[in-house]
């Protein structure tokens, strides 16, 4: 029964995972038609519905672009100013003589007549990336090369070598050429910049104009480069024009909303159709929920990063957690809602959900347990195959020929493998957050070196035997009816834990002494009932499993303590008896896992008290004792079929039989060397 607070907290994520994708769904008018480049339209003719600007391909605008980038000559200015002022601070220098003011005047001179530079101009030019550059004069650039310039460090090497005399150095020294010396060549950064613009505007305007009316493409003519910028344009201008229409932007929020929420009240239909018991565990939900949100997120974000990015998303991970934490019915499910979900962002939509419903099942099918991460790299492998095979399937169906492949997308196929081989990293995580349990989990608790199970044989030898076989007896079982066997086996290792407290009390641990001789049925029945809450109370000191505890308590359900109950209804044959007393706390078994422990131990414990394993008798015991449980209503909230119980009974007395099967007996050695009592040779 679903309480008031699970159900507000229910309805709590269904509401912000609506909100969140809904939020990241695109709403451009770029998905009112699908195409590529190089493919047919596969819509009908499409003509302007209103003047549409014609522009070049945006790979023809960047070659052009790049074209202009290498070749364009930049703006430089003479700033005649600068070499006028050092010249005249060499000339006003009294401290020096005049013979050398006029030395050092006249090679500045030369040298600002030649063109002085910047140093980074400078490296340009020694590498050649800077043959010539371009003046303004009168409004008009002219073309200058730049083999004549030096640059300032140059400069000032050249007056230091022309004056290497001791007046010579001091004179240099007290102006401070080495500072005073500066560029009169210099880029005109603006002007540079205008002229670049000007030579970019004619690239990206306009080459012509679609008018109203005419025909832009018809169906199956083929998308070539301008067509689709034609296209690209027509959807832009589209965009435009829609983007002011609140009307038209609240219809397409009304309707992403709508999708969403029908593709998640399916999620709450099929688990309240099959797995109700999963919804009265919110958390379990929640961790479908952040599945399905997250990895629609990121499609949406790699599609938005690169074309066709929506097939890098790993998808098949999810199957592959829904199926190590749920099985594999609702792993399917789940995958198939995702898809539709991240189709939405998706060029072709078809294509795929086909792409993906291929690789995500073969995942699928790859995957039973998962007990080895060798498992997940075989399911990777599989998953790509599937991707190439359904693409090349899909393209050798629309284009008639494999010229038409993309090995980006088959590149992408690649780094999805990759991906998915990461899920065991993802699955430890969820264990951790939400406690939920995988299969190598259930592996390592099944490890009978374990504290727990070492203390149960320790202390109560009979129980641990009896678990051991009741173990043995179960999983054989779940391999039959499609149950959880590792969940089986390890619930079944730990379903008797409780009776560490008093392992006396119970018949496979006594050895001549029954302590209940000495108690009342009602106090044997409370001793009896009681090992369910102290198993209960070590599993969640020992932090098993949720899943675990929950078969501790659920493999007696709420059945009887019987041989008291019995024995007590004897003694007091007048009375009305009430059975609560003698009734294990329960509940009874949800799952099929609980159900089969709990024939199981049944089975296995009565068992024990034949005295004749024929066939017949092994049958009639496992017949009688699980109809008794199935007419008890015990397994009323099992999902378990009459197939399934028919399967079961099968299965023990299979499992029984070969368990007690009678042995050969073997004669007596016999010593050929000795003789005969009545003294007669051994012949």
């Amino acid at each position: 029964m679903i309480t008031k607070n699970k159900k507000v907290y229910l309805g709590l994520m269904f509401v912000i995972a609506t909100v969140v994708m809904v939020y990241f769904m695109p709403r451009d008018s770029r998905h009112k038609f699908i195409y590529e480049a190089n493919r047919p339209w596969s819509y009908s003719l499409l003509t302007a519905p209103f003047d549409i600007t014609v522009y070049r391909d945006s790979a023809t605008v960047k070659a052009m672009t790049d074209s202009v980038e290498r070749t364009m000559v930049p703006i430089y200015r003479r700033d005649a100013g600068v070499g006028q002022r050092v010249v005249a601070a060499v000339n006003g220098a009294d401290s020096i003589s005049a013979g050398v003011r006029r030395r050092l005047a006249s090679t500045i001179r030369d040298l600002y007549g030649r063109g002085i530079v910047d140093q980074s101009t400078a490296t340009l030019i020694s590498r050649g990336a800077l043959p010539e550059v371009k003046f303004n004069e009168n409004n008009v650039n002219v073309s200058y090369e730049t083999g004549s310039f030096v640059s300032q460090r140059d400069a000032y090497a050249l007056i230091d070598s022309l004056n290497h005399d001791q007046e010579g150095r001091r004179a240099i020294q007290a102006l401070g050429l080495s500072t005073l010396l500066q560029p009169n060549i210099v880029e005109d950064k603006e002007a540079t910049n205008q002229y670049h613009e000007a030579l970019i505007q004619p690239i990206v305007s306009g080459i012509g104009v679609i008018q109203k009316g005419e025909r832009i493409i018809a169906q199956g003519d083929i998308v070539t480069p301008q067509l689709y910028q034609i296209l690209q344009n027509y959807e832009s201008t589209l965009e435009k024009q829609s983007h002011h229409d609140r009307r038209r932007q609240g219809n397409t929020l009304t309707g992403q909303a709508l999708f969403v929420m029908v593709v998640l009240g399916l999620l709450y239909g099929f688990l309240w159709m099959y797995y109700p018991h999963k919804l009265d565990r919110p958390k379990e939900v929640m961790a479908l929920m952040i599945l399905i949100v997250v990895f629609f997120v990121f499609t949406v974000a790699l599609d938005h990063t690169f074309a066709s990015g929506e097939y890098i998303a790993p998808l098949a991970i999810l199957p592959i957690m829904v199926s190590v934490f749920y099985d594999s019915r609702t792993a399917f499910f789940v995958y198939v809602l995702e898809i539709l979900l991240c189709s939405v962002v998706a060029s072709f939509p078809l294509e795929f959900v086909f792409i993906e419903l291929t690789a995500g099942t073969a995942v699928i099918f790859s995957i039973k347990e998962l007990s080895r991460r060798s498992e997940l790299l075989r399911s990777a492998a599989i998953g790509f195959a599937g991707y190439v095979v359904a693409y090349i399937g899909v393209e050798l169906m629309t284009a008639g020929s494999l010229g038409a492949l993309s090995w980006k997308i088959i590149g992408f196929f690649g780094v999805n493998a990759v991906l998915i081989s990461f899920a065991y990293i993802l699955i430890l995580i969820f264990e951790k957050l939400f406690g939920m349990v995988s299969v190598v989990t259930l592996v390592e608790l099944s490890d009978i070196n374990n504290a727990m199970l070492r203390e149960l044989s320790q202390e109560c030898p009979g129980t641990f035997q009896h678990s051991m076989a009741v173990s043995n007896l179960a999983t054989e079982a779940a391999h039959r009816i499609g149950a959880n066997v590792q969940l089986v086996r390890a619930g079944a290792l730990y379903h008797d834990i409780g009776k560490i407290d008093n392992p006396a009390f119970f018949t496979e641990n006594q050895y001549g002494v029954n302590p209940h001789d000495a108690l009342t049925p009602l106090q044997s029945a409370g001793i009896i009932t009681r090992h369910i809450a102290d198993g209960l109370k070590r599993a969640e000191k020992g932090k098993l499993p949720g899943v675990i505890r929950d078969l501790i308590v659920q493999h007696h359900g709420r059945g009887k303590a019987k041989y008291f109950y019995n024995t007590y209804c004897r003694m007091h044959p007048d009375e009305d008896v009430d059975p609560e007393p003698f009734t294990y706390p329960g509940p009874n078994p949800q799952t099929k896992e609980a159900s089969l422990l709990m024939m199981a131990d049944t089975v296995e414990a009565a068992s024990r008290s034949l005295t004749d394993y024929s066939q017949d008798a092994i049958k009639g015991l496992v017949d009688r004792l699980i109809d008794a449980q199935v007419t008890d209503g015990l397994h009323n909230d099992s999902p378990l079929s009459f197939r399934d119980i028919k399967e079961i009974k099968e299965c023990f007395s299979q499992r029984l039989r070969s368990m007690y099967h009678a042995r050969v007996s073997y004669p007596a050695d016999v010593d050929k060397n000795k003789s005969d009592e009545d003294g007669k040779d051994n012949r």
